[in-house]
Order: C-alpha cells, then sequence, then structure tokens
C-alpha cells in the first residue's frame, strides 16, 4: 500500500492583481483521506488544488508536507500524482506506454516497470487494452488509463481536477464506483475538486466548499448536508426549504423548533417533509396549495406555496401519493421537529 501523506495549510491567499481567489485557507488533509474541494465556478477551488500542487505560489500562508514546509517547493519537488479534466495522455503512446512514462522519468529498472505497468492495467479495469492507443479507447477507459499514470509511481497525494466532467452519468457513476475501489486499494491521499454535489456526497470522506475564495465548511458529507453552516451551504447542497421565523412562529403558527432559537431561518429539506390533505395531527405542519407535480419514477417532485407565499419542494414516493391529487389542491407541508435547523 502507498505511504501517504498529510497537508497542512494555514492560511493560504492568492490574488491576482486587485482580484483575490482564495482568502485565508487553513486546513488539514489526513493521510490517507479522499477530500473533496466543492463549489461553484469561480470559488476558488481548482486554484487551491493548483497551489497545492505548485502550479501556482500562494501569495500569503504556508503549506507542509507531513510536517515539512514545501511552499516554495516546485510541482516535481512535491512527487503528487495529478489527473487533469482532459485526461492529458500522450496520443502515439499505447495505454500500457502511458502508465510507464513516469516510471522511466524514474529511472526504474525494466522489470520493474514491467510488472508495475501489469499491476496498473489490471487494478484500473484494462486487461487486454494495453497495446491500444488512446484514440481506441472511450473517454471513460481513457480516464482509467489517466488514474493509473497517475498512480503508478506511488505518489503520496494524488490531486484529481474535475475528472469526470467530459463522462455522460452512466459512465461518471461507474468511474466513481471505480474510484472508491482504487482509493481503498491504494490508500493515498485524494484531493478532488468537483462541482457536481452528488459526486462530493458520493466520495468524500470529508468536503470543503468553497464560495468566492473562501473555506465556507469543512465536514464528512453528511453533515455539511444535513448540518450546513451557513445559508450558502444550505442552498448550494441540493434542495432546501427555508422558511423565515418570528417569535417561534411560522407565518403565524405556532412551531416546535430545534435547540433554543426562537427566530431566523428554519431550513429542512424536501425528503424530510411530508404531505397530506388534512392538518397532520403531529410535529409541525404549515397550509399550502399544490402547484406543481413532476414524476420521477419512484419518487414524485412536488412543488408548493404556502399561505404567505413561501415556496416549497417536497419529495414524496410516488407509490404513496394521495388519489387525485392535482394542481390547485389544499394541502399541509408537515415535518417532525428535529428534521429542521436554524440557520
Amino acid at each position: 500500500m502507498i505511504q501517504a501523506a498529510e497537508i497542512g495549510a494555514t492560511a493560504i491567499g492568492k490574488t491576482f492583481g486587485q482580484f483575490t481567489a482564495l482568502a485565508d485557507i487553513t486546513l488539514t488533509i489526513a493521510r490517507g483521506e479522499f477530500l473533496t474541494l466543492l463549489g461553484p465556478s469561480g470559488s476558488g477551488k481548482t486554484t487551491f488544488l493548483m497551489v497545492l500542487s505548485g502550479f501556482e505560489a500562494p501569495t500569503t500562508g504556508r503549506l507542509t508536507l507531513d510536517g515539512r514546509d514545501m511552499t516554495d517547493q516546485p510541482p516535481e519537488a512535491r512527487g503528487f500524482g495529478m489527473v487533469f479534466q482532459g485526461y492529458a495522455l500522450f496520443p502515439h503512446l499505447t495505454v500500457e506506454e502511458n502508465i510507464a512514462f513516469p516510471l522511466k522519468v524514474q529511472r526504474r529498472s525494466p522489470a520493474q516497470i514491467r510488472t508495475r505497468v501489469a499491476e496498473m492495467v489490471e487494478m484500473v479495469g484494462l486487461g487486454g487494452h494495453g497495446h491500444k492507443l488512446p484514440s481506441g479507447l472511450s473517454g471513460g477507459q481513457q480516464q482509467r488509463v489517466a488514474l493509473a499514470r497517475a498512480l503508478a509511481y506511488e505518489p503520496p497525494v494524488l490531486l484529481l481536477d474535475e475528472p469526470f466532467s467530459a463522462l455522460d452519468k452512466n459512465l461518471r457513476g461507474q468511474m466513481q464506483d471505480e474510484m472508491r475501489r482504487i482509493h481503498r486499494e491504494t490508500g493515498t491521499t485524494f484531493v478532488f475538486v468537483t462541482h457536481d454535489q452528488e459526486e462530493a456526497l458520493a466520495l468524500s470522506s470529508r468536503i470543503a466548499i468553497f464560495e468566492r475564495g473562501r473555506l465556507q465548511q469543512l465536514a464528512p458529507p453528511r453533515e455539511v448536508y444535513e448540518r450546513p453552516a451557513n445559508r450558502f451551504v444550505a442552498e448550494f447542497l441540493g434542495d432546501i426549504n427555508i422558511l423565515p421565523v418570528a417569535g417561534g412562529k411560522i407565518e403565524g403558527r405556532p412551531v416546535i423548533l430545534p435547540g433554543t432559537g426562537n427566530a431566523g431561518d428554519l431550513a429542512i429539506r424536501p425528503e424530510y417533509m411530508g404531505l397530506s390533505v388534512t392538518e397532520p395531527a403531529e410535529g409541525n405542519a404549515l397550509p399550502a396549495r399544490l402547484t406543481d407535480l413532476t414524476y420521477l419514477g419512484a419518487e414524485t417532485r412536488l412543488t408548493l406555496l404556502t399561505a404567505g407565499g413561501v415556496p416549497l419542494i417536497l419529495h414524496h414516493p410516488t407509490n404513496s401519493l394521495p388519489d387525485g391529487l392535482a394542481p390547485g389542491a389544499s394541502v399541509w407541508a408537515g415535518w417532525a421537529p428535529a428534521r429542521g435547523f436554524l440557520l
């Protein structure tokens, strides 16, 4: 198993002229973890990855690798693996030759290279394709070659810059499964950039959420989804319903709130809200009008409007929808008090 490394970032800042791309980023990437950098376009996640790699120098701050300062080290001195968005394979080299390239740079013996290349071809599921050129491979297969090449020389850290962005949905799902397996088998530290929330939730041991160059939250997937640190994180990670609370009431109706607060914005994920045609006997509920239904197979997405004009989204199992439900119907949106959280 690869000897994974720990990375420390302290007060990292990066400016381009008058533009601040990163501001005071401080975090520790644990040895062997799968950390995903997530955020919208322009949030700073790719810039931070480039700073980690050494392709961009930070304007301020300090980077360490296993406790040793690497702030001013060039990329080649860090020894990290890198998988780019566009694969960056050598088109004139075969699969095996692409994977062997970094091993030749390291001047490993021909026997060592043959053994390691064979191991990597099998690890990424490309047995029987080693003789092919990249042009003879599918997009998913090319991505596997890029992964194998980056991992062949056993780097302590693997950096991945939106590697699945060019793949279709089904292929992305397959590659996510492969990525989890490869991370588990190699044990190296993965730092992965994506703007796809579902991908981040599925792959990561922790997620670092960026917005306007600042780190908004760093936590395991379930925590960032169910207990977001602020409104930006709550709204960025999937659908969410946000209801203004004043004096322990929403739209004049008393509600049971989590914790000790009685004012602010109450956030509830759509899957934790229920629909009924009569007022529920337990929990919190608001009267609303159904405005639309979207059939999604096993689940139906419902859009509602409360009496006070707040839009709501509910995810409801299709097989248990009330009979005859149609837009314009008067309904109740209910939720268990523990499922909401005040922002």
